[in-house]
């Protein structure tokens, strides 16, 4: 079991171990899709020219009107959808992934890059990655720093423009801002100082970070990989740029447990399916246990750090951005369910480890019990990495090893850990899925619903249907959802509504702290049947049978839903119209059912049948 010391952060030992909550939770909700062109470099971080591969130029987009006007595309950032025909060229390889193109650029400049000396100083550029244990780039950072006798130098850049992007959510960047501030409190005991600032415009970032090099005397940076498009662009771009510049840019998998593309087919392709990866994911980190060995924390700095970057250790951690603030009721309210930094993380996966894990296969999908980690926000944070979370919960399993097994409470919980590394797998190699388009793209041909008021009773918890409401409630209360409410409340905006999964998949992430595009994209191609090994079209939950099935009691229904509380039948709450309890519902204010679910069911099989062509998923 993880033991926790005073200083500076975590683990005697140099290995660790794990708890998540499902499929979304675990890898989490989202970043915002990024552009296909978008320039976040600016002109200062173009990338020098190379051969590209042939692109299709005409019938690149579609007509994205309802899009634009329903908040789908942000067209401040980015473009109009892309076409089926186009997404279907990333799948051919005729237009480069983004992966692809940073794979080059470090591989292509690694020479070069070898070759600068260290200068005054080390960079560590931390983004979702603010933790000091087990964090790949901030070890290579340290080390190169110690091998040289030069101080390390952590930087953290904070991009309003970015959070508007990316959908983030206010709590999530409250979140983020006290996860800098304990990461601060934590280096600053270690002689390390972090330096955070805020960037108004999102395509500054790069040159910004260059010209705090210089003026630190800094010529090797490291930061840790992330798999969205824009920053895979980005920083392809800055490897480069900055090579030019004289400094060292260095990127590093580590957010992932397995780097994404170790896990192929026999013949070396890509794979969609999860369980069959999943089991090759298994085998792969049993047969090369040292991808789970914990990077050590920073070294201390030299004495006379303090005195000369002072600057840097006085200087304080900004406000969130005037969109992204909360009341103060709200501020209070957060901090009391999700105090900051990796050492809450780190109490958190014990706990879990100790009093929960062992029958997580069996308790999984009851929302009001404590039977999840709830560890989703601070893997979203990452102020614990999921190398740790996996390695501590195979350890404390009986067998000591990875497997696929559902009926063992560690490897059930472990395998919603790999749903993430699946996840972001899956926005590697399908670049696409972060453009707006689902993973099948002729399931853009379903033509869906922008019903303003449906939609709006759905985020209000006024559906009528009692499971869905408490759920949504939920996230207004606590900015979380369980991981089986999430799939009941997305397939009933999806099929039940048949209103376009894409403003449901937004507005979780303008509201969920745990927010990582990945996950919350997954969950709702998952949710929705239009993503990467979804459930069958045909699939559709009827939201009664679910909460029977997963509330039984209705323990979740009254927690939050005050309007049934009084309701003690554990049938009638569940549909209290339809089995006695109508006055009870009339007299505290609670909305009959909005729809008739076997009617909704019709509607969407004929729809979904009519947009993709086939009577099949």
């Amino acid at each position: 079991m993880l033991k926790l010391v005073r200083l500076p952060l975590l683990l005697h030992t140099p290995t660790s171990r794990a708890s998540l909550t499902g499929l979304w939770t675990m890898a989490p909700p989202f970043k915002r899709r990024a552009a296909e062109s978008t320039t976040i470099a600016g002109p200062t971080v173009a990338a020098a020219p190379r051969p590209q591969k042939k692109r299709r130029t005409s019938h690149q987009y579609k007509d994205s009107t309802k899009e634009i006007k329903y908040g789908i595309v942000l067209r401040k950032y980015y473009p109009p959808e892309m076409t089926n025909d186009r997404a279907r060229d990333y799948n051919s390889g005729k237009i480069e992934r983004p992966i692809e193109a940073l794979k080059e650029a470090i591989r292509e400049t690694k020479p070069e890059r070898d070759e600068i000396p260290v200068n005054e100083s080390v960079v560590h550029w931390f983004k979702c990655d603010t933790r000091t244990l087990d964090n790949k780039a901030l070890h290579l950072a340290s080390e190169k720093a110690k091998e040289n006798r030069v101080p390390l130098i952590c930087v953290y850049l904070v991009s309003p423009q970015d959070f508007e992007a990316h959908l983030t959510a206010p709590v999530r960047v409250d979140f983020i801002l006290r996860n800098l501030q304990t990461l601060k409190d934590d280096l600053a005991e270690l002689g390390i100082p972090l330096y955070v600032e805020t960037v108004n415009k999102r395509r500054g970032l790069p040159s910004r970070l260059m010209e705090l090099c210089d003026s630190w005397g800094a010529r090797h940076v490291f930061c840790n990989m992330e798999y969205e498009v824009d920053e895979l662009r980005r920083e392809a771009a800055m490897v480069r740029s900055c090579l030019d510049r004289g400094i060292s840019f260095n990127v590093v998998h580590d957010t992932c447990v397995v780097e994404p593309g170790k896990i192929s087919t026999g013949a070396g392709g890509q794979m969609s399916v999860y369980s069959p990866w999943h089991r090759k994911w298994c085998a792969y980190l049993n047969q090369h246990p040292k991808e789970l060995e914990c990077h050590a924390p920073p070294t201390r700095n030299p004495s006379n750090t303090k005195t000369k970057y002072a600057d840097l250790f006085t200087s304080q951690i900004p406000q969130a951005p005037a969109s992204k603030n909360l009341s103060q009721e709200e501020k209070d309210r957060y901090r009391a369910l999700w105090p900051a930094g990796e050492r809450e993380a780190l109490e958190r996966l014990n706990r879990f480890l100790q009093e929960r894990v062992r029958s997580y296969h069996e308790t999984r999908n009851t929302p009001s019990a404590n039977a999840t980690s709830i560890l989703s926000p601070h893997l979203a944070a990452g102020t614990i990495s999921a190398r740790t979370v996996v390695r501590e919960a195979r350890d404390a399993a009986p067998n000591k090893k990875l497997t696929d097994d559902r009926k063992q409470g560690h490897s059930m919980w472990i395998g919603e850990v790999a749903w993430r590394d699946f996840y972001k797998h899956v926005l590697c190699h399908w670049p696409y899925v972060c453009m707006n388009k689902p993973f099948k793209p002729e399931y853009s041909n379903i033509e869906w619903e922008y019903d303003l008021d449906q939609f709006e009773r759905w985020t209000q918890g006024k559906t009528g249907f009692p499971i869905v409401d408490a759920a949504m409630r939920q996230v207004q209360h606590m900015a979380y959802m369980h991981n089986r409410c999430r799939m009941i409340v997305a397939s009933f905006l999806a099929k039940d509504l048949l209103i376009d999964w894409r403003m449901g998949e937004k507005w979780f992430m303008e509201h969920l702290l745990d927010g990582d595009f990945a996950s919350n994209n997954g969950g709702w191609g998952f949710s929705a049947s239009c993503g990467v090994d979804p459930q069958p079209y045909f699939r559709i939950f009827n939201p009664l049978l679910q909460s029977e099935k997963f509330d039984p009691q209705g323990d979740y229904i009254r927690r939050w839903v005050p309007e049934l509380a009084d309701i003690k039948d554990s049938k009638g709450i569940h549909d209290p119209y339809n089995r006695g309890y109508e006055k009870v519902a009339k007299e505290n204010g609670y909305p009959r059912p909005m729809v008739d679910h076997k009617t909704c069911r019709e509607r969407a099989l004929a729809r979904y049948k009519q947009g993709i062509g086939r009577d099949t998923a």
